[in-house]
This record gives C-alpha cells, structure tokens and sequence, in this order.
C-alpha cells in the first residue's frame, strides 16, 4: 500500500528555459495527482552522467524510505539502452539504464564492489531487483525518440507512487550500469583526490572524505597552494579547505569562489600531506 502522499525526487540536466522539467511533472501529476514532486536538480551539466550521480548521492539518503527517485540525464535517449526501474530496500529509482541510478543501489554494493574508476556492468545486488521498462500499461503511446522523460520515465516513476505492481513493468534485468563512489587515492605521502564537482558557491569538492584524513592533519595541498583545514567557512577569510555537509573536503573561499581564485575546475589535483 503506497503511503498517502506518496514522494517523487526529480533530478535531471533540463534546465529551466525550457519547459522540460515542467512537462515531465505535469505527466507524474496527471497519473497521481496526490504525490508530492521534489526537485533535487535540473542544473546538472547537460548529458554529464557523472555529475548526475554525484548530485544524487549527496541528496537521495535523506529522503524517507519509500520515496520514488526519478533521474533523467540520457545521452543516449532513443537508442538501445534500457530504460529501467530499480526496487530497493528503501524505494524505487526509474531512468536510462547508464549509471545514473548508481546512488539507489549504494546500500547494497560491498565495498569491494563499489571500488573502481570507471563505469561498469554490475549484477543487481541482493535485496534489489532491476526491471526494464516495457508495459504498455506504463509507457505513454507512441512514445518520443527524444523525450523519455515525459513518456517513459515520468509515467512510470507516477506509476509507482500509485502502488502500480514492480513485475508488471517490465522483464527482469540481471546487470544495470553502476558508477563508483569518488574515492581519495592512499599513498605514501597522503591520500590525494580530484575536484569531481564545482558548486553554485564555487567551492571545488573532491573525493576525499573526512573518514580519509590522517589524524592532525591542518592542511592541504592544492594548485601549488597550501591550504589551511578549517571548520567552517566564517572561520577564514583567504582560501582554504574544510569537511562539507555531504562529508566531502573541499576547497572554499568565503564570501568568494574558490573556482575562480584558483582558474580551477572538475580534475584539480588535490593532495592532504601528512602531518
């Protein structure tokens, strides 16, 4: 039984010039007038698959169990790659079978299984199941070549807020598309990282977390810079590093941007010297 308001994340690269992100909501609502629509993104780097993911994970763990996330940035909107539903312990995930929907399935990857670099083909872990999208009960008619969002995402996201059964989207898939959590790089001297996001603020996150800094440690190295380890932006006027909300360090500049300051982006070279 669906909760009674039941909850759809949205997260996608539509942007809001166009009127994408609108239309993709007007079809969820037309299926389930009662749910309620969080937009958790349209800002991603168009066709940035990646940045998607890492977006995504800093915000779907705070949902409550149960909510449906829908996620749509699609290079390869119309060709063969499957559109898919993911049901997890704690909720439904629905968009293009190429790795967007990595954060859904977090939970039940092992360790060992999340490692790596680059994308890859991953069995469906247990407790989850993968099913692609294929009811015509789901799909609107004739659906776009370019517009999945509308006609076969959105409906089946608004599908599944309804209760609609899981089995009955579609045949089961045995692998999905898994994109790695960003993981620092343990050597001798320090772990050291890259910038894998620039925020609104212009802060450069990198995939070092906080669970990767030696003890005592009171700075950072980046862009030929030594940067001091602070806790909070008001704690410093000049760049500097600190933990982020989403347990991740960063680079700042208060009141400023640290991408600006440093002519630095996605693929800066950041390294934590021992203390």
């Amino acid at each position: 039984m669906p909760p009674a308001r039941p909850l759809i994340s949205f997260l996608s690269d539509f942007g809001l010039l166009d009127p994408y992100a609108g239309t993709v909501k007007g079809v969820i609502l037309g299926i389930c007038p009662n749910c309620a629509i969080v937009d958790v993104t349209h800002a991603v780097t168009p066709q940035n698959v990646s940045e998607a993911v890492f977006l995504a994970r800093q915000a779907w763990p705070y949902f409550a169990d149960g909510a449906v996330h829908l996620a749509v940035v699609d290079p390869g909107v119309g060709t063969e790659r499957p559109a898919v539903a993911l049901r997890t312990p704690r909720g439904y995930a629905v968009g293009p079978d190429n790795g967007v929907l990595s954060a859904a399935l977090d939970g039940a990857v092992s360790g060992e299984e999340a490692g790596g670099v680059e994308p890859r083909l991953l069995s469906v872990p247990g407790g989850c199941e993968a099913r692609e999208l294929r009811s015509d009960r789901v799909i609107r008619g004739g659906p776009s070549a370019t517009f999945h969002g509308r006609d076969i995402f959105g409906p089946a996201a608004a599908w599944l807020a309804t209760g609609f059964p899981f089995a009955e989207l579609g045949p089961k898939l045995e692998r999905v598309w898994y994109l790695p959590v960003a993981r620092a790089q343990s050597t001798a001297a320090g772990p050291r990282g890259v910038v894998v996001h620039v925020d609104r603020f212009g802060n450069l996150i990198t995939s070092i977390r906080a669970a990767d800094l030696p003890s005592g440690v009171a700075a950072v190295a980046a862009a030929g810079r030594r940067l001091p380890l602070v806790r909070t932006y008001g704690d410093q006027r000049e760049l500097c590093a600190l933990i982020g909300s989403g347990g991740y360090l960063e680079i700042a500049l208060p009141n400023g941007s640290a991408a600006d300051a440093l002519a630095a982006g996605v693929g800066l070279e950041v390294s934590v010297p021992a203390p």
